[in-house]
């Protein structure tokens, strides 16, 4: 890997890392090219991506990738999509996926990668919020996106034989598009994620957010880009974790990446794919962790380093990877907005604390005025502004954008403390977003699908304590006069799964015959989450 990829390019004692660091982001840059075209340039036939389907295992060499990419391109502007358009990409880990991602970003587009498991309610608000103008998806996910009311999109691309364009057929057929230029600062990529309030919020990334990233994955993957190393996770691709957490930095600095889509996460079979395929370097969120502690590890796995988020990781695990895997666990710190500001190593750890701020990264624990807390004190975990790994805006949302600031820092509605030595500890939620297997669950988006149904009068959705999956959701519901509860609990749990997704279904769902609310009709989901 050349040397000038690292952003670190010494690791050794935190703070002098972090008074050493500087940000030089180049005048011109686009993840396409970072990702793709240079290593396509330099080394072609450098495997890029090893992916394990259904029908065989398949080599993709950074040029075969380049090549795909720089020629749905021009499928893609043969359809009308042009700068700042947005481009949808409705696909599980596969390589069209990621050939979606640099055709677009090479026209100086903008993607949205959505959940494959989303129902039609989900993918409908989602699509027509961001306008996109184009889709890019497989058979399983077609007909529900037919079933949709989408005047924007201009054309919906299947990677198998179907009904609407074939991916393939029209890669094929075209011409390589030269890629536009954009800065660091130009639109690159839009993750939507769920709030306590209203509906879901499109994140809105500049290209620089991948260098934003780049800091921390050489932290606690402790100088990553080693000779052998090879990367996975399990995380979709739709999510900014498991896009920039892994994906993204594994083909920036040149490592292969392996992809394989589970119709259901096992940890055998988890297993089994890090022993066959040679696995060294994996994020891996507390949850999967915790199920795959539980099943033998196959003695021909070699781990070099775990990266964890989403979830507090907790001294067991840690000490499980440790003795079991000899390898390091290092817990990592941040959210779509402003992911990956806060890590650990194996040398920089302290217990019951996610780590420090990376270095490139400010960040303090804050009151409501926006003024740093003593150190010990419990406020708000807030990132200093300008930050290259920070959104740009909401979509369409600028008074939630506003809110989101205040001064020069950055909320992430998440209490915590600090110490003197610069560690930082995760207290709770400053809202009601519940964290489930490593997934950020706004209760807003389920609520709305339970008081769709005609029995329903109010819905409220909370988390509730689980050992394994941090949180699981349970739904409150008041009924209508007279309505049947007969099977409704089961009936309600099925919309959520079959409208929104599998990951957001309510475990339980819980009849009352009131919701505690303020003087002002808000639902008190605290008081919900107190009962025992």
């Amino acid at each position: 890997m050349p040397a000038e990829r690292r952003l670190i390019p010494r690791i050794g004692p935190w703070e002098a890392m972090r008074s050493e660091f500087r940000w030089t982001l180049p005048p011109d840059f686009n993840i396409a090219h970072a990702c793709c075209d240079s290593w396509a340039e330099a080394d072609p036939s450098r495997v890029a991506l090893v992916h394990v389907g259904d029908k065989g295992v398949s080599e993709w060499t950074y040029s075969r990738l380049c090549d795909a990419a720089s020629r749905f391109a021009s499928a893609l502007s043969a359809q009308g999509v042009v700068r700042g358009d947005r481009v949808a990409i409705v696909l599980g880990q596969c390589p069209e996926a990621l050939i979606a991602h640099f055709a677009a970003m090479r026209l100086g587009a903008i993607t949205v990668p959505l959940f494959t498991l989303f129902g039609p309610e989900a993918l409908q608000y989602r699509l027509s919020d961001s306008g996109a103008r184009a889709v890019v998806t497989d058979l399983a996910s077609l007909d529900k996106l037919m079933s949709l009311d989408l005047p924007d999109v201009r054309a919906v691309f299947c990677t198998e034989p179907s009904s609407v364009r074939s991916f393939w057929d029209d890669i094929v057929k075209a011409s390589p598009a030269r890629a536009a230029p954009t800065t660091p600062h130009d639109p690159a990529v839009m993750i939507y994620t769920s709030g306590t309030t209203g509906p879901p919020k499109g994140a809105l990334h500049a290209h620089r957010v991948l260098l934003g990233h780049l800091p921390a994955i050489e932290l606690h993957h402790e100088g990553f880009g080693q000779p052998g190393d090879i990367g996975w996770t399990p995380a979709d691709w739709a999510w900014i974790g498991g896009l920039f957490d892994m994906a993204l930095p594994c083909l920036y600095y040149g490592v292969p990446l392996v992809s394989r889509r589970f119709r259901k996460f096992t940890p055998d079979e988890a297993w089994r794919l890090i022993a066959d395929r040679g696995v060294r370097n994996m994020f891996l969120p507390p949850t999967a962790l915790k199920m795959m502690r539980q099943a033998p590890v196959p003695h021909d796995v070699d781990v070099r380093s775990i990266g964890s988020g989403g979830e507090s990781l907790g001294d067991d695990l840690r000490d499980w990877g440790r003795e079991v895997l000899q390898a390091p666990i290092n817990e990592f710190y941040g959210q779509t907005e402003c992911n990956l500001v806060v890590s650990s190593s194996s040398t920089e750890y302290r217990s019951g604390c996610m780590g420090r701020a990376v270095p490139g990264h400010v960040v303090a624990v804050i009151d409501g005025a926006g003024n740093p807390v003593p150190d010990g004190e419990e406020g708000e975990i807030a990132v200093s502004t300008p930050d290259p790994v920070m959104f740009l805006r909401y979509w369409r949302q600028p008074d939630k954008t506003e809110e989101k600031f205040t001064g020069r820092w950055m909320r992430t509605g998440d209490l915590g403390r600090r110490d003197a030595d610069g560690f930082f500890s995760f207290v709770s939620r400053d809202d009601d977003v519940i964290t489930s297997s490593g997934y950020r669950i706004g209760p807003s988006e389920i609520e709305h699908c339970l008081a769709g149904h005609p029995d329903v009068v109010l819905a409220a959705a909370v988390g509730e304590p689980d050992p394994v999956r941090t949180e699981v959701v349970v739904a409150y519901v008041v009924l209508r006069p007279g309505a049947s509860t007969d099977g409704l609990p089961d009936d309600l749990i099925a919309r959520v799964r079959q409208r929104i997704s599998p990951h957001v279904a309510p475990r339980r769902v819980v009849i009352v015959d009131s919701l505690p609310t303020t003087a002002t009709g808000k639902i008190m989901r605290r008081e919900l989450r107190e009962r025992p």
